[in-house]
Parts: C-alpha cells; sequence; structure tokens
C-alpha cells in the first residue's frame, strides 16, 4: 500500500513477529529508546526489558511503515522496484504493534506500540494507522480497540475520540490514577463491550471489601481476576488505595 502524507510518501508492509529480522528487532528497539526513554526516565531500563520481550510473543502483529525516497516515488508504477526502496530498514520510519486477545468473552485489538520518527510526525500518518487499526478491528470483529497512552498525549482523545476506558487507573481509583503518568484509552464496536469498559465505575463488595467492578465483569471469577482483586484488598489494608465512602457508591 502506498500513501501519501504532506509531501512524505510511505509504504505499509505487514509482518508477524516470526519474519522478524534481527536489524528489524534492533530498529525497533532503538525507535523505542529514542521515543520513550525521557517519559519512562528511571524506570527505562525496566521497561525495555519487558518490551524487548513482548516483541516476539507468538501472538505479535506489526504494521511497518516505509518511506519511499524521491527517486523512487517518481518512477513510473513499472519501472518502480519495491525491492530496491523499500527493504533497506534504514528506510523504515515506524511502526504499529499490535495484537489480538479475548478478555472475559470480549475480543480486542489491543496496540502496545505506535511508534513514528519524529521527522515524520505532524503528517497525518498516525491519525490514519490508528484508524487502519480500527479497520481492521472491525474486520475481524473485534468488540473494541485498546490501548494505553502517556497522559501528555490528547492525540489520541482530541483527534481520534477514543475515551478513558473504566479499568483506566483514573477511573477505578481517582487517587492512585493522579500518580500514574498513563491512561487506557479504547473505543467500542459494540453494546456489551460499550456497557463494560465505558460504563461509569461502580463498585461492589468482595469479601467485605468494596472493590471496583470491573474486576468482576462476569459472574464466575477466573483466577486472573481473583488474584487481582486480592492485591487491590491487599493494598487497601496496606493504605495504599482509595476506597469511596460506601454510601456514594453502587454496592452489587
Amino acid at each position: 500500500m502506498l500513501i501519501c502524507f504532506l509531501g512524505l510518501s510511505v509504504h505499509l508492509k505487514a509482518e508477524c513477529r516470526d519474519k522478524l529480522s534481527l536489524l528489524i528487532k534492533q530498529y525497533i528497539m532503538s525507535l523505542l529508546k529514542d521515543n520513550m526513554e525521557e517519559s519512562y526516565g528511571s524506570d527505562w531500563p525496566t521497561e525495555q526489558k519487558v518490551k524487548r520481550r513482548e516483541m516476539v510473543v507468538p501472538k505479535a502483529r506489526y504494521i511497518f511503515v516505509h518511506e519511499i525516497p524521491n527517486e523512487c516515488s517518481y518512477k513510473t508504477e513499472r519501472e518502480r522496484t519495491y525491492t530496491s526502496c523499500i527493504e533497506d530498514k534504514d528506510h523504515m520510519v515506524g511502526f504499529v504493534y499490535y495484537r489480538f486477545t479475548l478478555e472475559e468473552e470480549i475480543p480486542i485489538l489491543y496496540v502496545y506500540e505506535l511508534q513514528l520518527e519524529p521527522r515524520v510526525q505532524v503528517k497525518g500518518l498516525g491519525k490514519f494507522l490508528m484508524q487502519l487499526i480500527e479497520l481492521i478491528a472491525q474486520k475481524n470483529r473485534m468488540g473494541v480497540v485498546i490501548l494505553i497512552f502517556q497522559k501528555t498525549m490528547n492525540f489520541y482523545l482530541n483527534k481520534l475520540r477514543y475515551v478513558i476506558s473504566a479499568v483506566s487507573p483514573s477511573r477505578v481509583d481517582p487517587l492512585i490514577g493522579v500518580e500514574k503518568c498513563y491512561e487506557i484509552l479504547c473505543k467500542t464496536f459494540g453494546h456489551e463491550a460499550k456497557a463494560i469498559l465505558e460504563a461509569e465505575v461502580a463498585y461492589g463488595t468482595y469479601l467485605g471489601v468494596l472493590v471496583p467492578t470491573s474486576m468482576l465483569l462476569r459472574s464466575q471469577v477466573n483466577d486472573r481476576v481473583a488474584l487481582a482483586i486480592k492485591l487491590h484488598i491487599a493494598a487497601i489494608i496496606n493504605g495504599s488505595y482509595f476506597v469511596p465512602n460506601s454510601s456514594s457508591v453502587h454496592q452489587s
């Protein structure tokens, strides 16, 4: 797919994790470091290790953005040889990393990374890539697109009309949310996903303690959710969580 943005010609290429060459993996980590190290500060070394592991999980899917040099973009379709123009990693200018997953019976497209080199930002490319992701989600009958973003980046809220999810830290616990530098955003495509992920946060009781009902989405509490609830309760006991007054919240 060849696309032009404000004088920038790019080619998009989809790949799975088993097709990633060593050079591509090095490029991914290099761009992540350039774009994210300052935001994470002293936490970056730990986060870098996490991202390196995530990069090659079996479900990882990528869309790579390759810049088409002028000498290639001005050639006719017959004369153009994409192999010589786009396979060199030096012409790669960004990527999207996403996965298909299923959580609480809701099919989710989870965007792990959208990274572009600074020189190709603010050209409409990021918006186009997210619209492409949404199209992929709908074509594959996903109920929602979910992503994590830094609070300083209002691009997703203002231009793409994503909303802060009910499972985002600031919605689950306002006090804890203030301390976090990120939010969890979503755009839903079905009534069930919307009812769960965009709903006002309500609280219910579990083992006699108020917990967000986002932890109790179904009547059956699986091991993962049960563990999350136990950790939540432990945080309350340790005094690190704020629990709303029972008179001001919904009791289930």
